[in-house]
């Protein structure tokens, strides 16, 4: 028997603050929430103070017999779930559930999984701090209304399955309104002029106007006429400015900066970036060392560090790379305005846990999420870099030209880390240049140019446009973007975020009957009321029936008025074998299938036959892919039954060198490669980055 018992939220995280306590302490894992609103019916009651109902979630039953079981048997209970509105919220649950006195000192908290934060909350335990608790019950009560009011209106209006969300409809607008700039985006023709000059190194300089004045050149007309006037000409050097420039460590991560250079310099999803920064967090295997927690909290969006961290960077630093690259006063850095400042920034929980050796037993996404955590972690707290930047004005005939070089004078915290977006800003060398000299032209290159429209949005820069309008927060971020791809209302695109037909015509509904739910300035001020609930200055059913009244009413008119929308069906080339007709793209559970468009009269459906480039191994027919009943792919001969290869990996049209089997395409922690399809075989060819480039 356990005098305490500890309840956490995962079974890695009661893995790795097991290994911390002793007998005394029993730890286990809820499994996340154990409680939730029902989704079958609204759960919310609007006529009684907004009361949710909950119900345990589906699975947990055995969960929370042991729990209680656990508990009935311990002197004491402690709840030691996520620091944050989530986490306070399931405490809140399990006290209810095990009929804890909510203002018994029961709750602990920890930043880091590590011995000391751990054992120094156990020290200090307090009560369930009620105001998070209301903002997640507010947040929570919130989205289902919404959810639950428009959802079936787009149902009936547009068709089956759709949602609508009070951050998600805004974050699909946001998509949608910047794909209508791109298709109302008219080009506009400009041409750059750029001199390439002789020196002691050959350089560069680029047209700039006249006579010292900035001027455009919009025409081929003008970009020639200069280019004669120039070609022969003298550049005179008329000013040669040289100055230091000096670049400040960037502040280390918050969840969304996080998010934005992992997609940006690793390729990862925001969903990615974040299950594998929880892994790192509850707890990663480090061989005899047991689980270890390396990495602080990771839903944050504050970039205060703790003293103690930066005391230990600071010897570090010294230790490592000496004097120079540590500055006199830890470097401090102001965050964004209205950013909660309850936990840190993500850093190491401990700066000697070095990437490289921890490599071994990391995997392939952990090592390089975790080398990316440290490095800017680290390269906060380092001094910044020095660069010299020389600019240079010449005249030749009246035309003035600039060139700009810069050369690193001290890499300081360059030398451990580089933001990504300047990753492009590589040192320009210029010749030793002083006013009065002169350089004649080698070639002179004029190119037409037309101004690009605006960018469509990566997950990156859509994270950073949902956190700079104040949308969301950041435990919400990767959810949101999982939901409208998910729901049909945006396609990925490679790394770029599209809009599909049915985000254009779900948005524009909302925008036409439900304007303040995709309101940006109306869901920022929604998520600013509820930190004042986090902050206690404001109640939470008071948010709530501020909000309901008007929104009811706008739900009722919208169900009343809005029409049906008819999308139009993508037409096939397959000819329905039983009526005649041309058969349509539908999506279901398990994907696309085809089917007759003269549905219920004809209910001929057809799987969508995707044909690979590989002949069947066994009889060399097509291999086709395929969806199993869990909608699963596979790939199977177009012979079968009569031929039953079949294939849970992509077939490749090559042989396996070593055994002569068929090779199959797999994924790994390291990425796509080739392996013999025959596991008792082995061969693993892996791709070449030529071979990827093909």
């Amino acid at each position: 028997m356990a005098d305490t018992l500890v309840i956490v939220e995962s079974p890695a995280k009661a893995k790795t603050i097991g290994k911390f306590l002793g007998n005394k302490y029993k730890v286990v894992a809820s499994n996340g929430h154990v409680r939730d609103l029902p989704k079958s019916s609204l759960g919310v009651d609007p006529e009684k103070n907004f009361a949710p109902k909950y119900i345990t979630l589906r699975g947990r039953g055995d969960v929370l017999e042991t729990i209680r079981r656990e508990a009935k048997d311990a002197n004491r209970v402690l709840l030691a779930t996520d620091p944050d509105r989530e986490g306070e919220a399931i405490s809140w649950h399990l006290a209810q559930i095990l009929n804890l006195d909510v203002k018994e000192k029961c709750r602990i908290e920890f930043n880091e999984i590590t011995a000391n934060a751990v054992k120094n909350s156990i020290k200090k335990p307090r009560t369930i701090n009620m105001d998070l608790v209301d903002a997640q019950q507010a947040r929570r009560v919130l989205d289902r209304l919404v959810g639950y009011k428009i959802s079936p209106i787009l149902w009936h209006k547009v068709q089956k399955g759709l949602s609508a969300g009070r951050v998600q409809s805004v974050a699909t607008r946001i998509i949608c309104d910047r794909e209508e700039e791109i298709n109302e985006f008219r080009p506009e023709e400009y041409w750059t002029i750029t001199a390439k000059l002789n020196g002691s190194k050959p350089f560069e300089a680029r047209y700039y106007g006249e006579q010292g004045k900035k001027q455009d050149v919009h025409t081929e007309e003008e970009a020639q006429s200069i280019r004669a006037r120039v070609e022969k000409a003298q550049f005179a050097v008329t000013e040669c400015r040289t100055g230091e420039k000096r670049k400040h460590a960037p502040a280390p991560f918050t969840t969304s900066g996080l998010q934005q250079d992992a997609s940006r310099k690793l390729g990862f999803t925001t969903k990615r970036t974040m299950m594998v920064a929880q892994q790192l967090y509850e707890g990663v295997e480090l061989g005899k060392r047991g689980p270890v927690g390396l990495i602080s909290y990771i839903r944050t969006d504050s970039v205060r560090i703790a003293t103690e961290a930066q005391d230990a960077a600071k010897t570090y630093i010294l230790e490592t790379f000496g004097e120079k690259y540590a500055p006199e006063k830890p470097n401090i850095y102001r965050g964004r305005r209205g950013a909660q400042d309850a936990h840190e920034a993500i850093r190491p929980t401990d700066i000697h846990n070095e990437p490289k050796t921890l490599k071994a037993f990391l995997s392939s996404d952990q090592y390089k999420l975790y080398k990316l955590i440290y490095e800017r972690f680290l390269a906060s707290q380092m001094s910044e870099a020095v660069q010299n930047v020389t600019q240079v004005t010449f005249d030749a005939n009246g035309a003035t030209f600039k060139a700009s070089g810069t050369r690193m004078l001290f890499d300081g915290y360059t030398a451990v880390y580089t933001e990504s977006r300047d990753d492009a800003e590589d040192e320009v060398a210029l010749p030793v240049i002083h006013e009065g000299d002169a350089f004649s032209a080698k070639a002179i290159d004029a190119q037409q140019k037309f101004t690009q429209p605006p960018a469509r949005y990566t997950e990156a820069t859509l994270v950073r446009t949902l956190e700079e309008k104040g949308i969301g927060r950041p435990s919400t971020y990767a959810p949101t973007i999982s939901t409208v791809i998910d729901r049909g209302y945006v396609a990925r695109d490679k790394k770029l975020l599209v809009p599909t037909d049915l985000g254009f015509i779900v948005t524009n509904l909302m925008k036409k009957s439900f304007p303040d739910i995709v309101d940006i300035a109306f869901t920022a001020n929604m998520e600013e009321e509820l930190d004042e609930v986090e902050e206690g200055k404001l109640d939470w059913t008071k948010l709530m029936a501020n909000f309901y009244a008007p929104f009811l009413k706008t739900v009722e008119k919208a169900d009343a008025e809005v029409e049906k929308v008819k999308i139009p069906d993508e037409v096939s080339d397959v000819v329905c074998d039983k009526c005649g007709a041309m058969m349509v793209y539908k999506n279901g559970r398990f994907g696309r299938f085809l089917a007759c468009p003269n549905f219920p009269t004809c209910r001929n459906t057809k799987p969508i036959i995707e044909k690979i480039d590989v002949p069947c191994p066994k009889c060399g027919a097509a291999l086709i892919k395929r969806r199993s009943k869990k909608g699963k792919s596979f790939y199977g001969c177009e012979r079968y039954p009569e031929c039953d290869f079949i294939s849970g990996y992509l077939p490749v049209n090559m042989k396996c060198p070593k055994c002569g089997s068929i090779m199959v395409q797999k994924r790994g922690t390291n990425g796509t490669f080739i392996a013999c399809s025959d596991p008792k075989c082995g061969y693993v060819h892996r791709k070449t980055k030529k071979e990827d480039d093909k």
